[in-house]
């Protein structure tokens, strides 16, 4: 159990730093925010074990990394709303802060960070796939005693450091998403840069094949030249971090562009300066908050390109074809093929090298794929807790996945299973690696 308390640590800080924000964010709702956020805590440790009961453990993580990504994607509504309404155009519209600072605000969004920051407790569970009601129960007892401590804390906080609703959303969706980005399948951040860089290679590969014809009007074939950057796995972190750090830039922009206070009407001068240098100060504690939101959105970064977990990676072993061609791969053995780990294979031709795996899927089921995909260069896979990572863009993989073609997936190998184990056709193994490890670094290597 000490192990178990000690492994959530992380995240049951943030949940108390959630706690603590949401009060601070709600100063008049104190009791709706506490009794919602440990309700919340409470249905979303209940929900994830039913889920997990119910559901393959794939199933149950993509449904709460679907939630933490709604949050996320609710953070950029909001970013943006904040910076038009800090223009001063909605000013005409007050009825919207008075419903944030009502009770039904406060209770939801208290009930729904709670509940999600559940989620993310039970998911980090060691077994979770199980539904260890024990350590459900240690972990609802432990953030009970959190948020008594954080309503302690919240007294003895100045009365001038509030947050407003976009600050108190950066905030909590922040500290969501670096409690997600320990556990791999929740993190978002790593299939992010994925999606940025698959978008970047798609539209810049479609785009010059269609124009980069000869004698063109405007563009020359020499500019393939150029265009090497635009394939490697820096276009996809790059244009990961804009997206990921665009909401809290949008919202200090927005504390920043707050209008100050009228003071034309004041005829002392001393009290219009000191008006003034207090609304300064105001709008200066304000930006406290983004400012600390965005230093835990850098740290989820570096959890998500720094795992503290270790990948099975074995080292290859050499094989070798029969006379008419055949790669035979024993079923047992020396090395058991059906004990849910990634086997990985060395075959050598001529001067051509070839790295493939065989894997047991979830599903009882043998795959061979090669060490490479068809997006990336060929710098392998490792596997942990459930997935596959790519080990050039750190895209994670279902193990459910493998040996189905696409994306970043492994490529798969045909085969043939036999009682005696896997048999492969070694020269269509040899070309199928040459034709995809051409494909991923004829213009990743530089140009054409």
């Amino acid at each position: 159990m000490l192990a178990v308390a000690v492994k959530l640590v992380p995240q049951l800080l943030c949940f108390a730093g959630i706690v603590l924000v949401l009060l601070r964010g709600f100063p008049g709702r104190r009791p709706v925010v506490a009794t919602s956020v440990g309700c919340g805590f409470l249905l979303g440790a209940a929900a994830t074990l039913v889920l997990y009961r119910s559901f393959p453990a794939a199933a149950s993580l993509a449904v709460i990394r679907d939630v933490v990504g709604a949050a996320f994607l609710f953070l950029w509504g909001v970013s943006v709303t904040a910076l038009y309404r800090s223009t001063g155009r909605a000013a005409s519209q007050p009825a919207a802060p008075r419903f944030l600072d009502g009770p039904i605000a406060a209770g939801s969004g208290a009930l729904l960070a709670g509940f999600t920051a559940a989620a993310i407790c039970a998911s980090r569970l060691p077994g979770a796939e199980a539904g260890q009601l024990p350590a459900l129960l240690l972990v609802m007892v432990a953030a009970a005693v959190l948020l008594f401590a954080a309503l302690a804390l919240e007294k003895v906080l100045p009365a001038s450091f509030t947050a407003s609703p976009a600050s108190l959303t950066v905030a909590v969706v922040a500290l969501l998403l670096f409690s997600s980005s320990s556990i791999i399948r929740l993190d978002l951040f790593a299939p992010l840069t994925m999606k940025v860089m698959k978008f970047t290679h798609d539209f810049v590969h479609q785009f010059f094949e269609s124009m980069l014809i000869p004698d063109h009007l405007f563009i020359r074939s020499y500019l393939w030249g150029y265009i090497g950057l635009l394939f490697g796995k820096e276009v996809g972190f790059w244009g990961g971090l804009v997206i990921w750090f665009t909401p809290a830039l949008l919202i200090l922009l927005a504390v920043s562009l707050e209008p100050l206070p009228l003071v034309s009407h004041i005829r002392q001068g001393a009290q219009r300066r000191k008006l003034l240098a207090g609304a300064i100060r105001n709008r200066r504690l304000r930006l406290v908050l983004p400012l600390i939101a965005t230093l835990i959105l850098g740290a989820a970064i570096y959890r998500s390109r720094f795992p503290s977990v270790e990948y099975w990676d074995p080292k290859p072993l050499r094989v070798t074809a029969t006379a008419s061609g055949e790669i035979v791969i024993p079923r047992k053995g020396e090395i058991d093929l059906e004990d849910g780990k990634l086997h990985k294979y060395l075959f050598k031709q001529g001067g051509q090298e070839v790295r493939f795996f065989v894997l047991m899927t979830p599903a009882g089921k043998l795959t061979v794929d090669l060490d490479a995909c068809a997006i990336c260069k060929p710098d392998g896979y490792g596997q942990a807790e459930g997935t596959v990572i790519c080990y050039y863009c750190k895209t994670l993989i279902p193990l459910e996945t493998v040996g189905k073609p696409g994306g970043c997936n492994p490529v798969p190998v045909n085969f043939s299973e036999k009682p005696d184990g896997v048999h492969l056709d070694s020269v269509a193994l040899v070309n199928l690696w040459s034709s995809t490890v051409q494909s991923t670094t004829r213009v990743k290597e530089g140009g054409k």
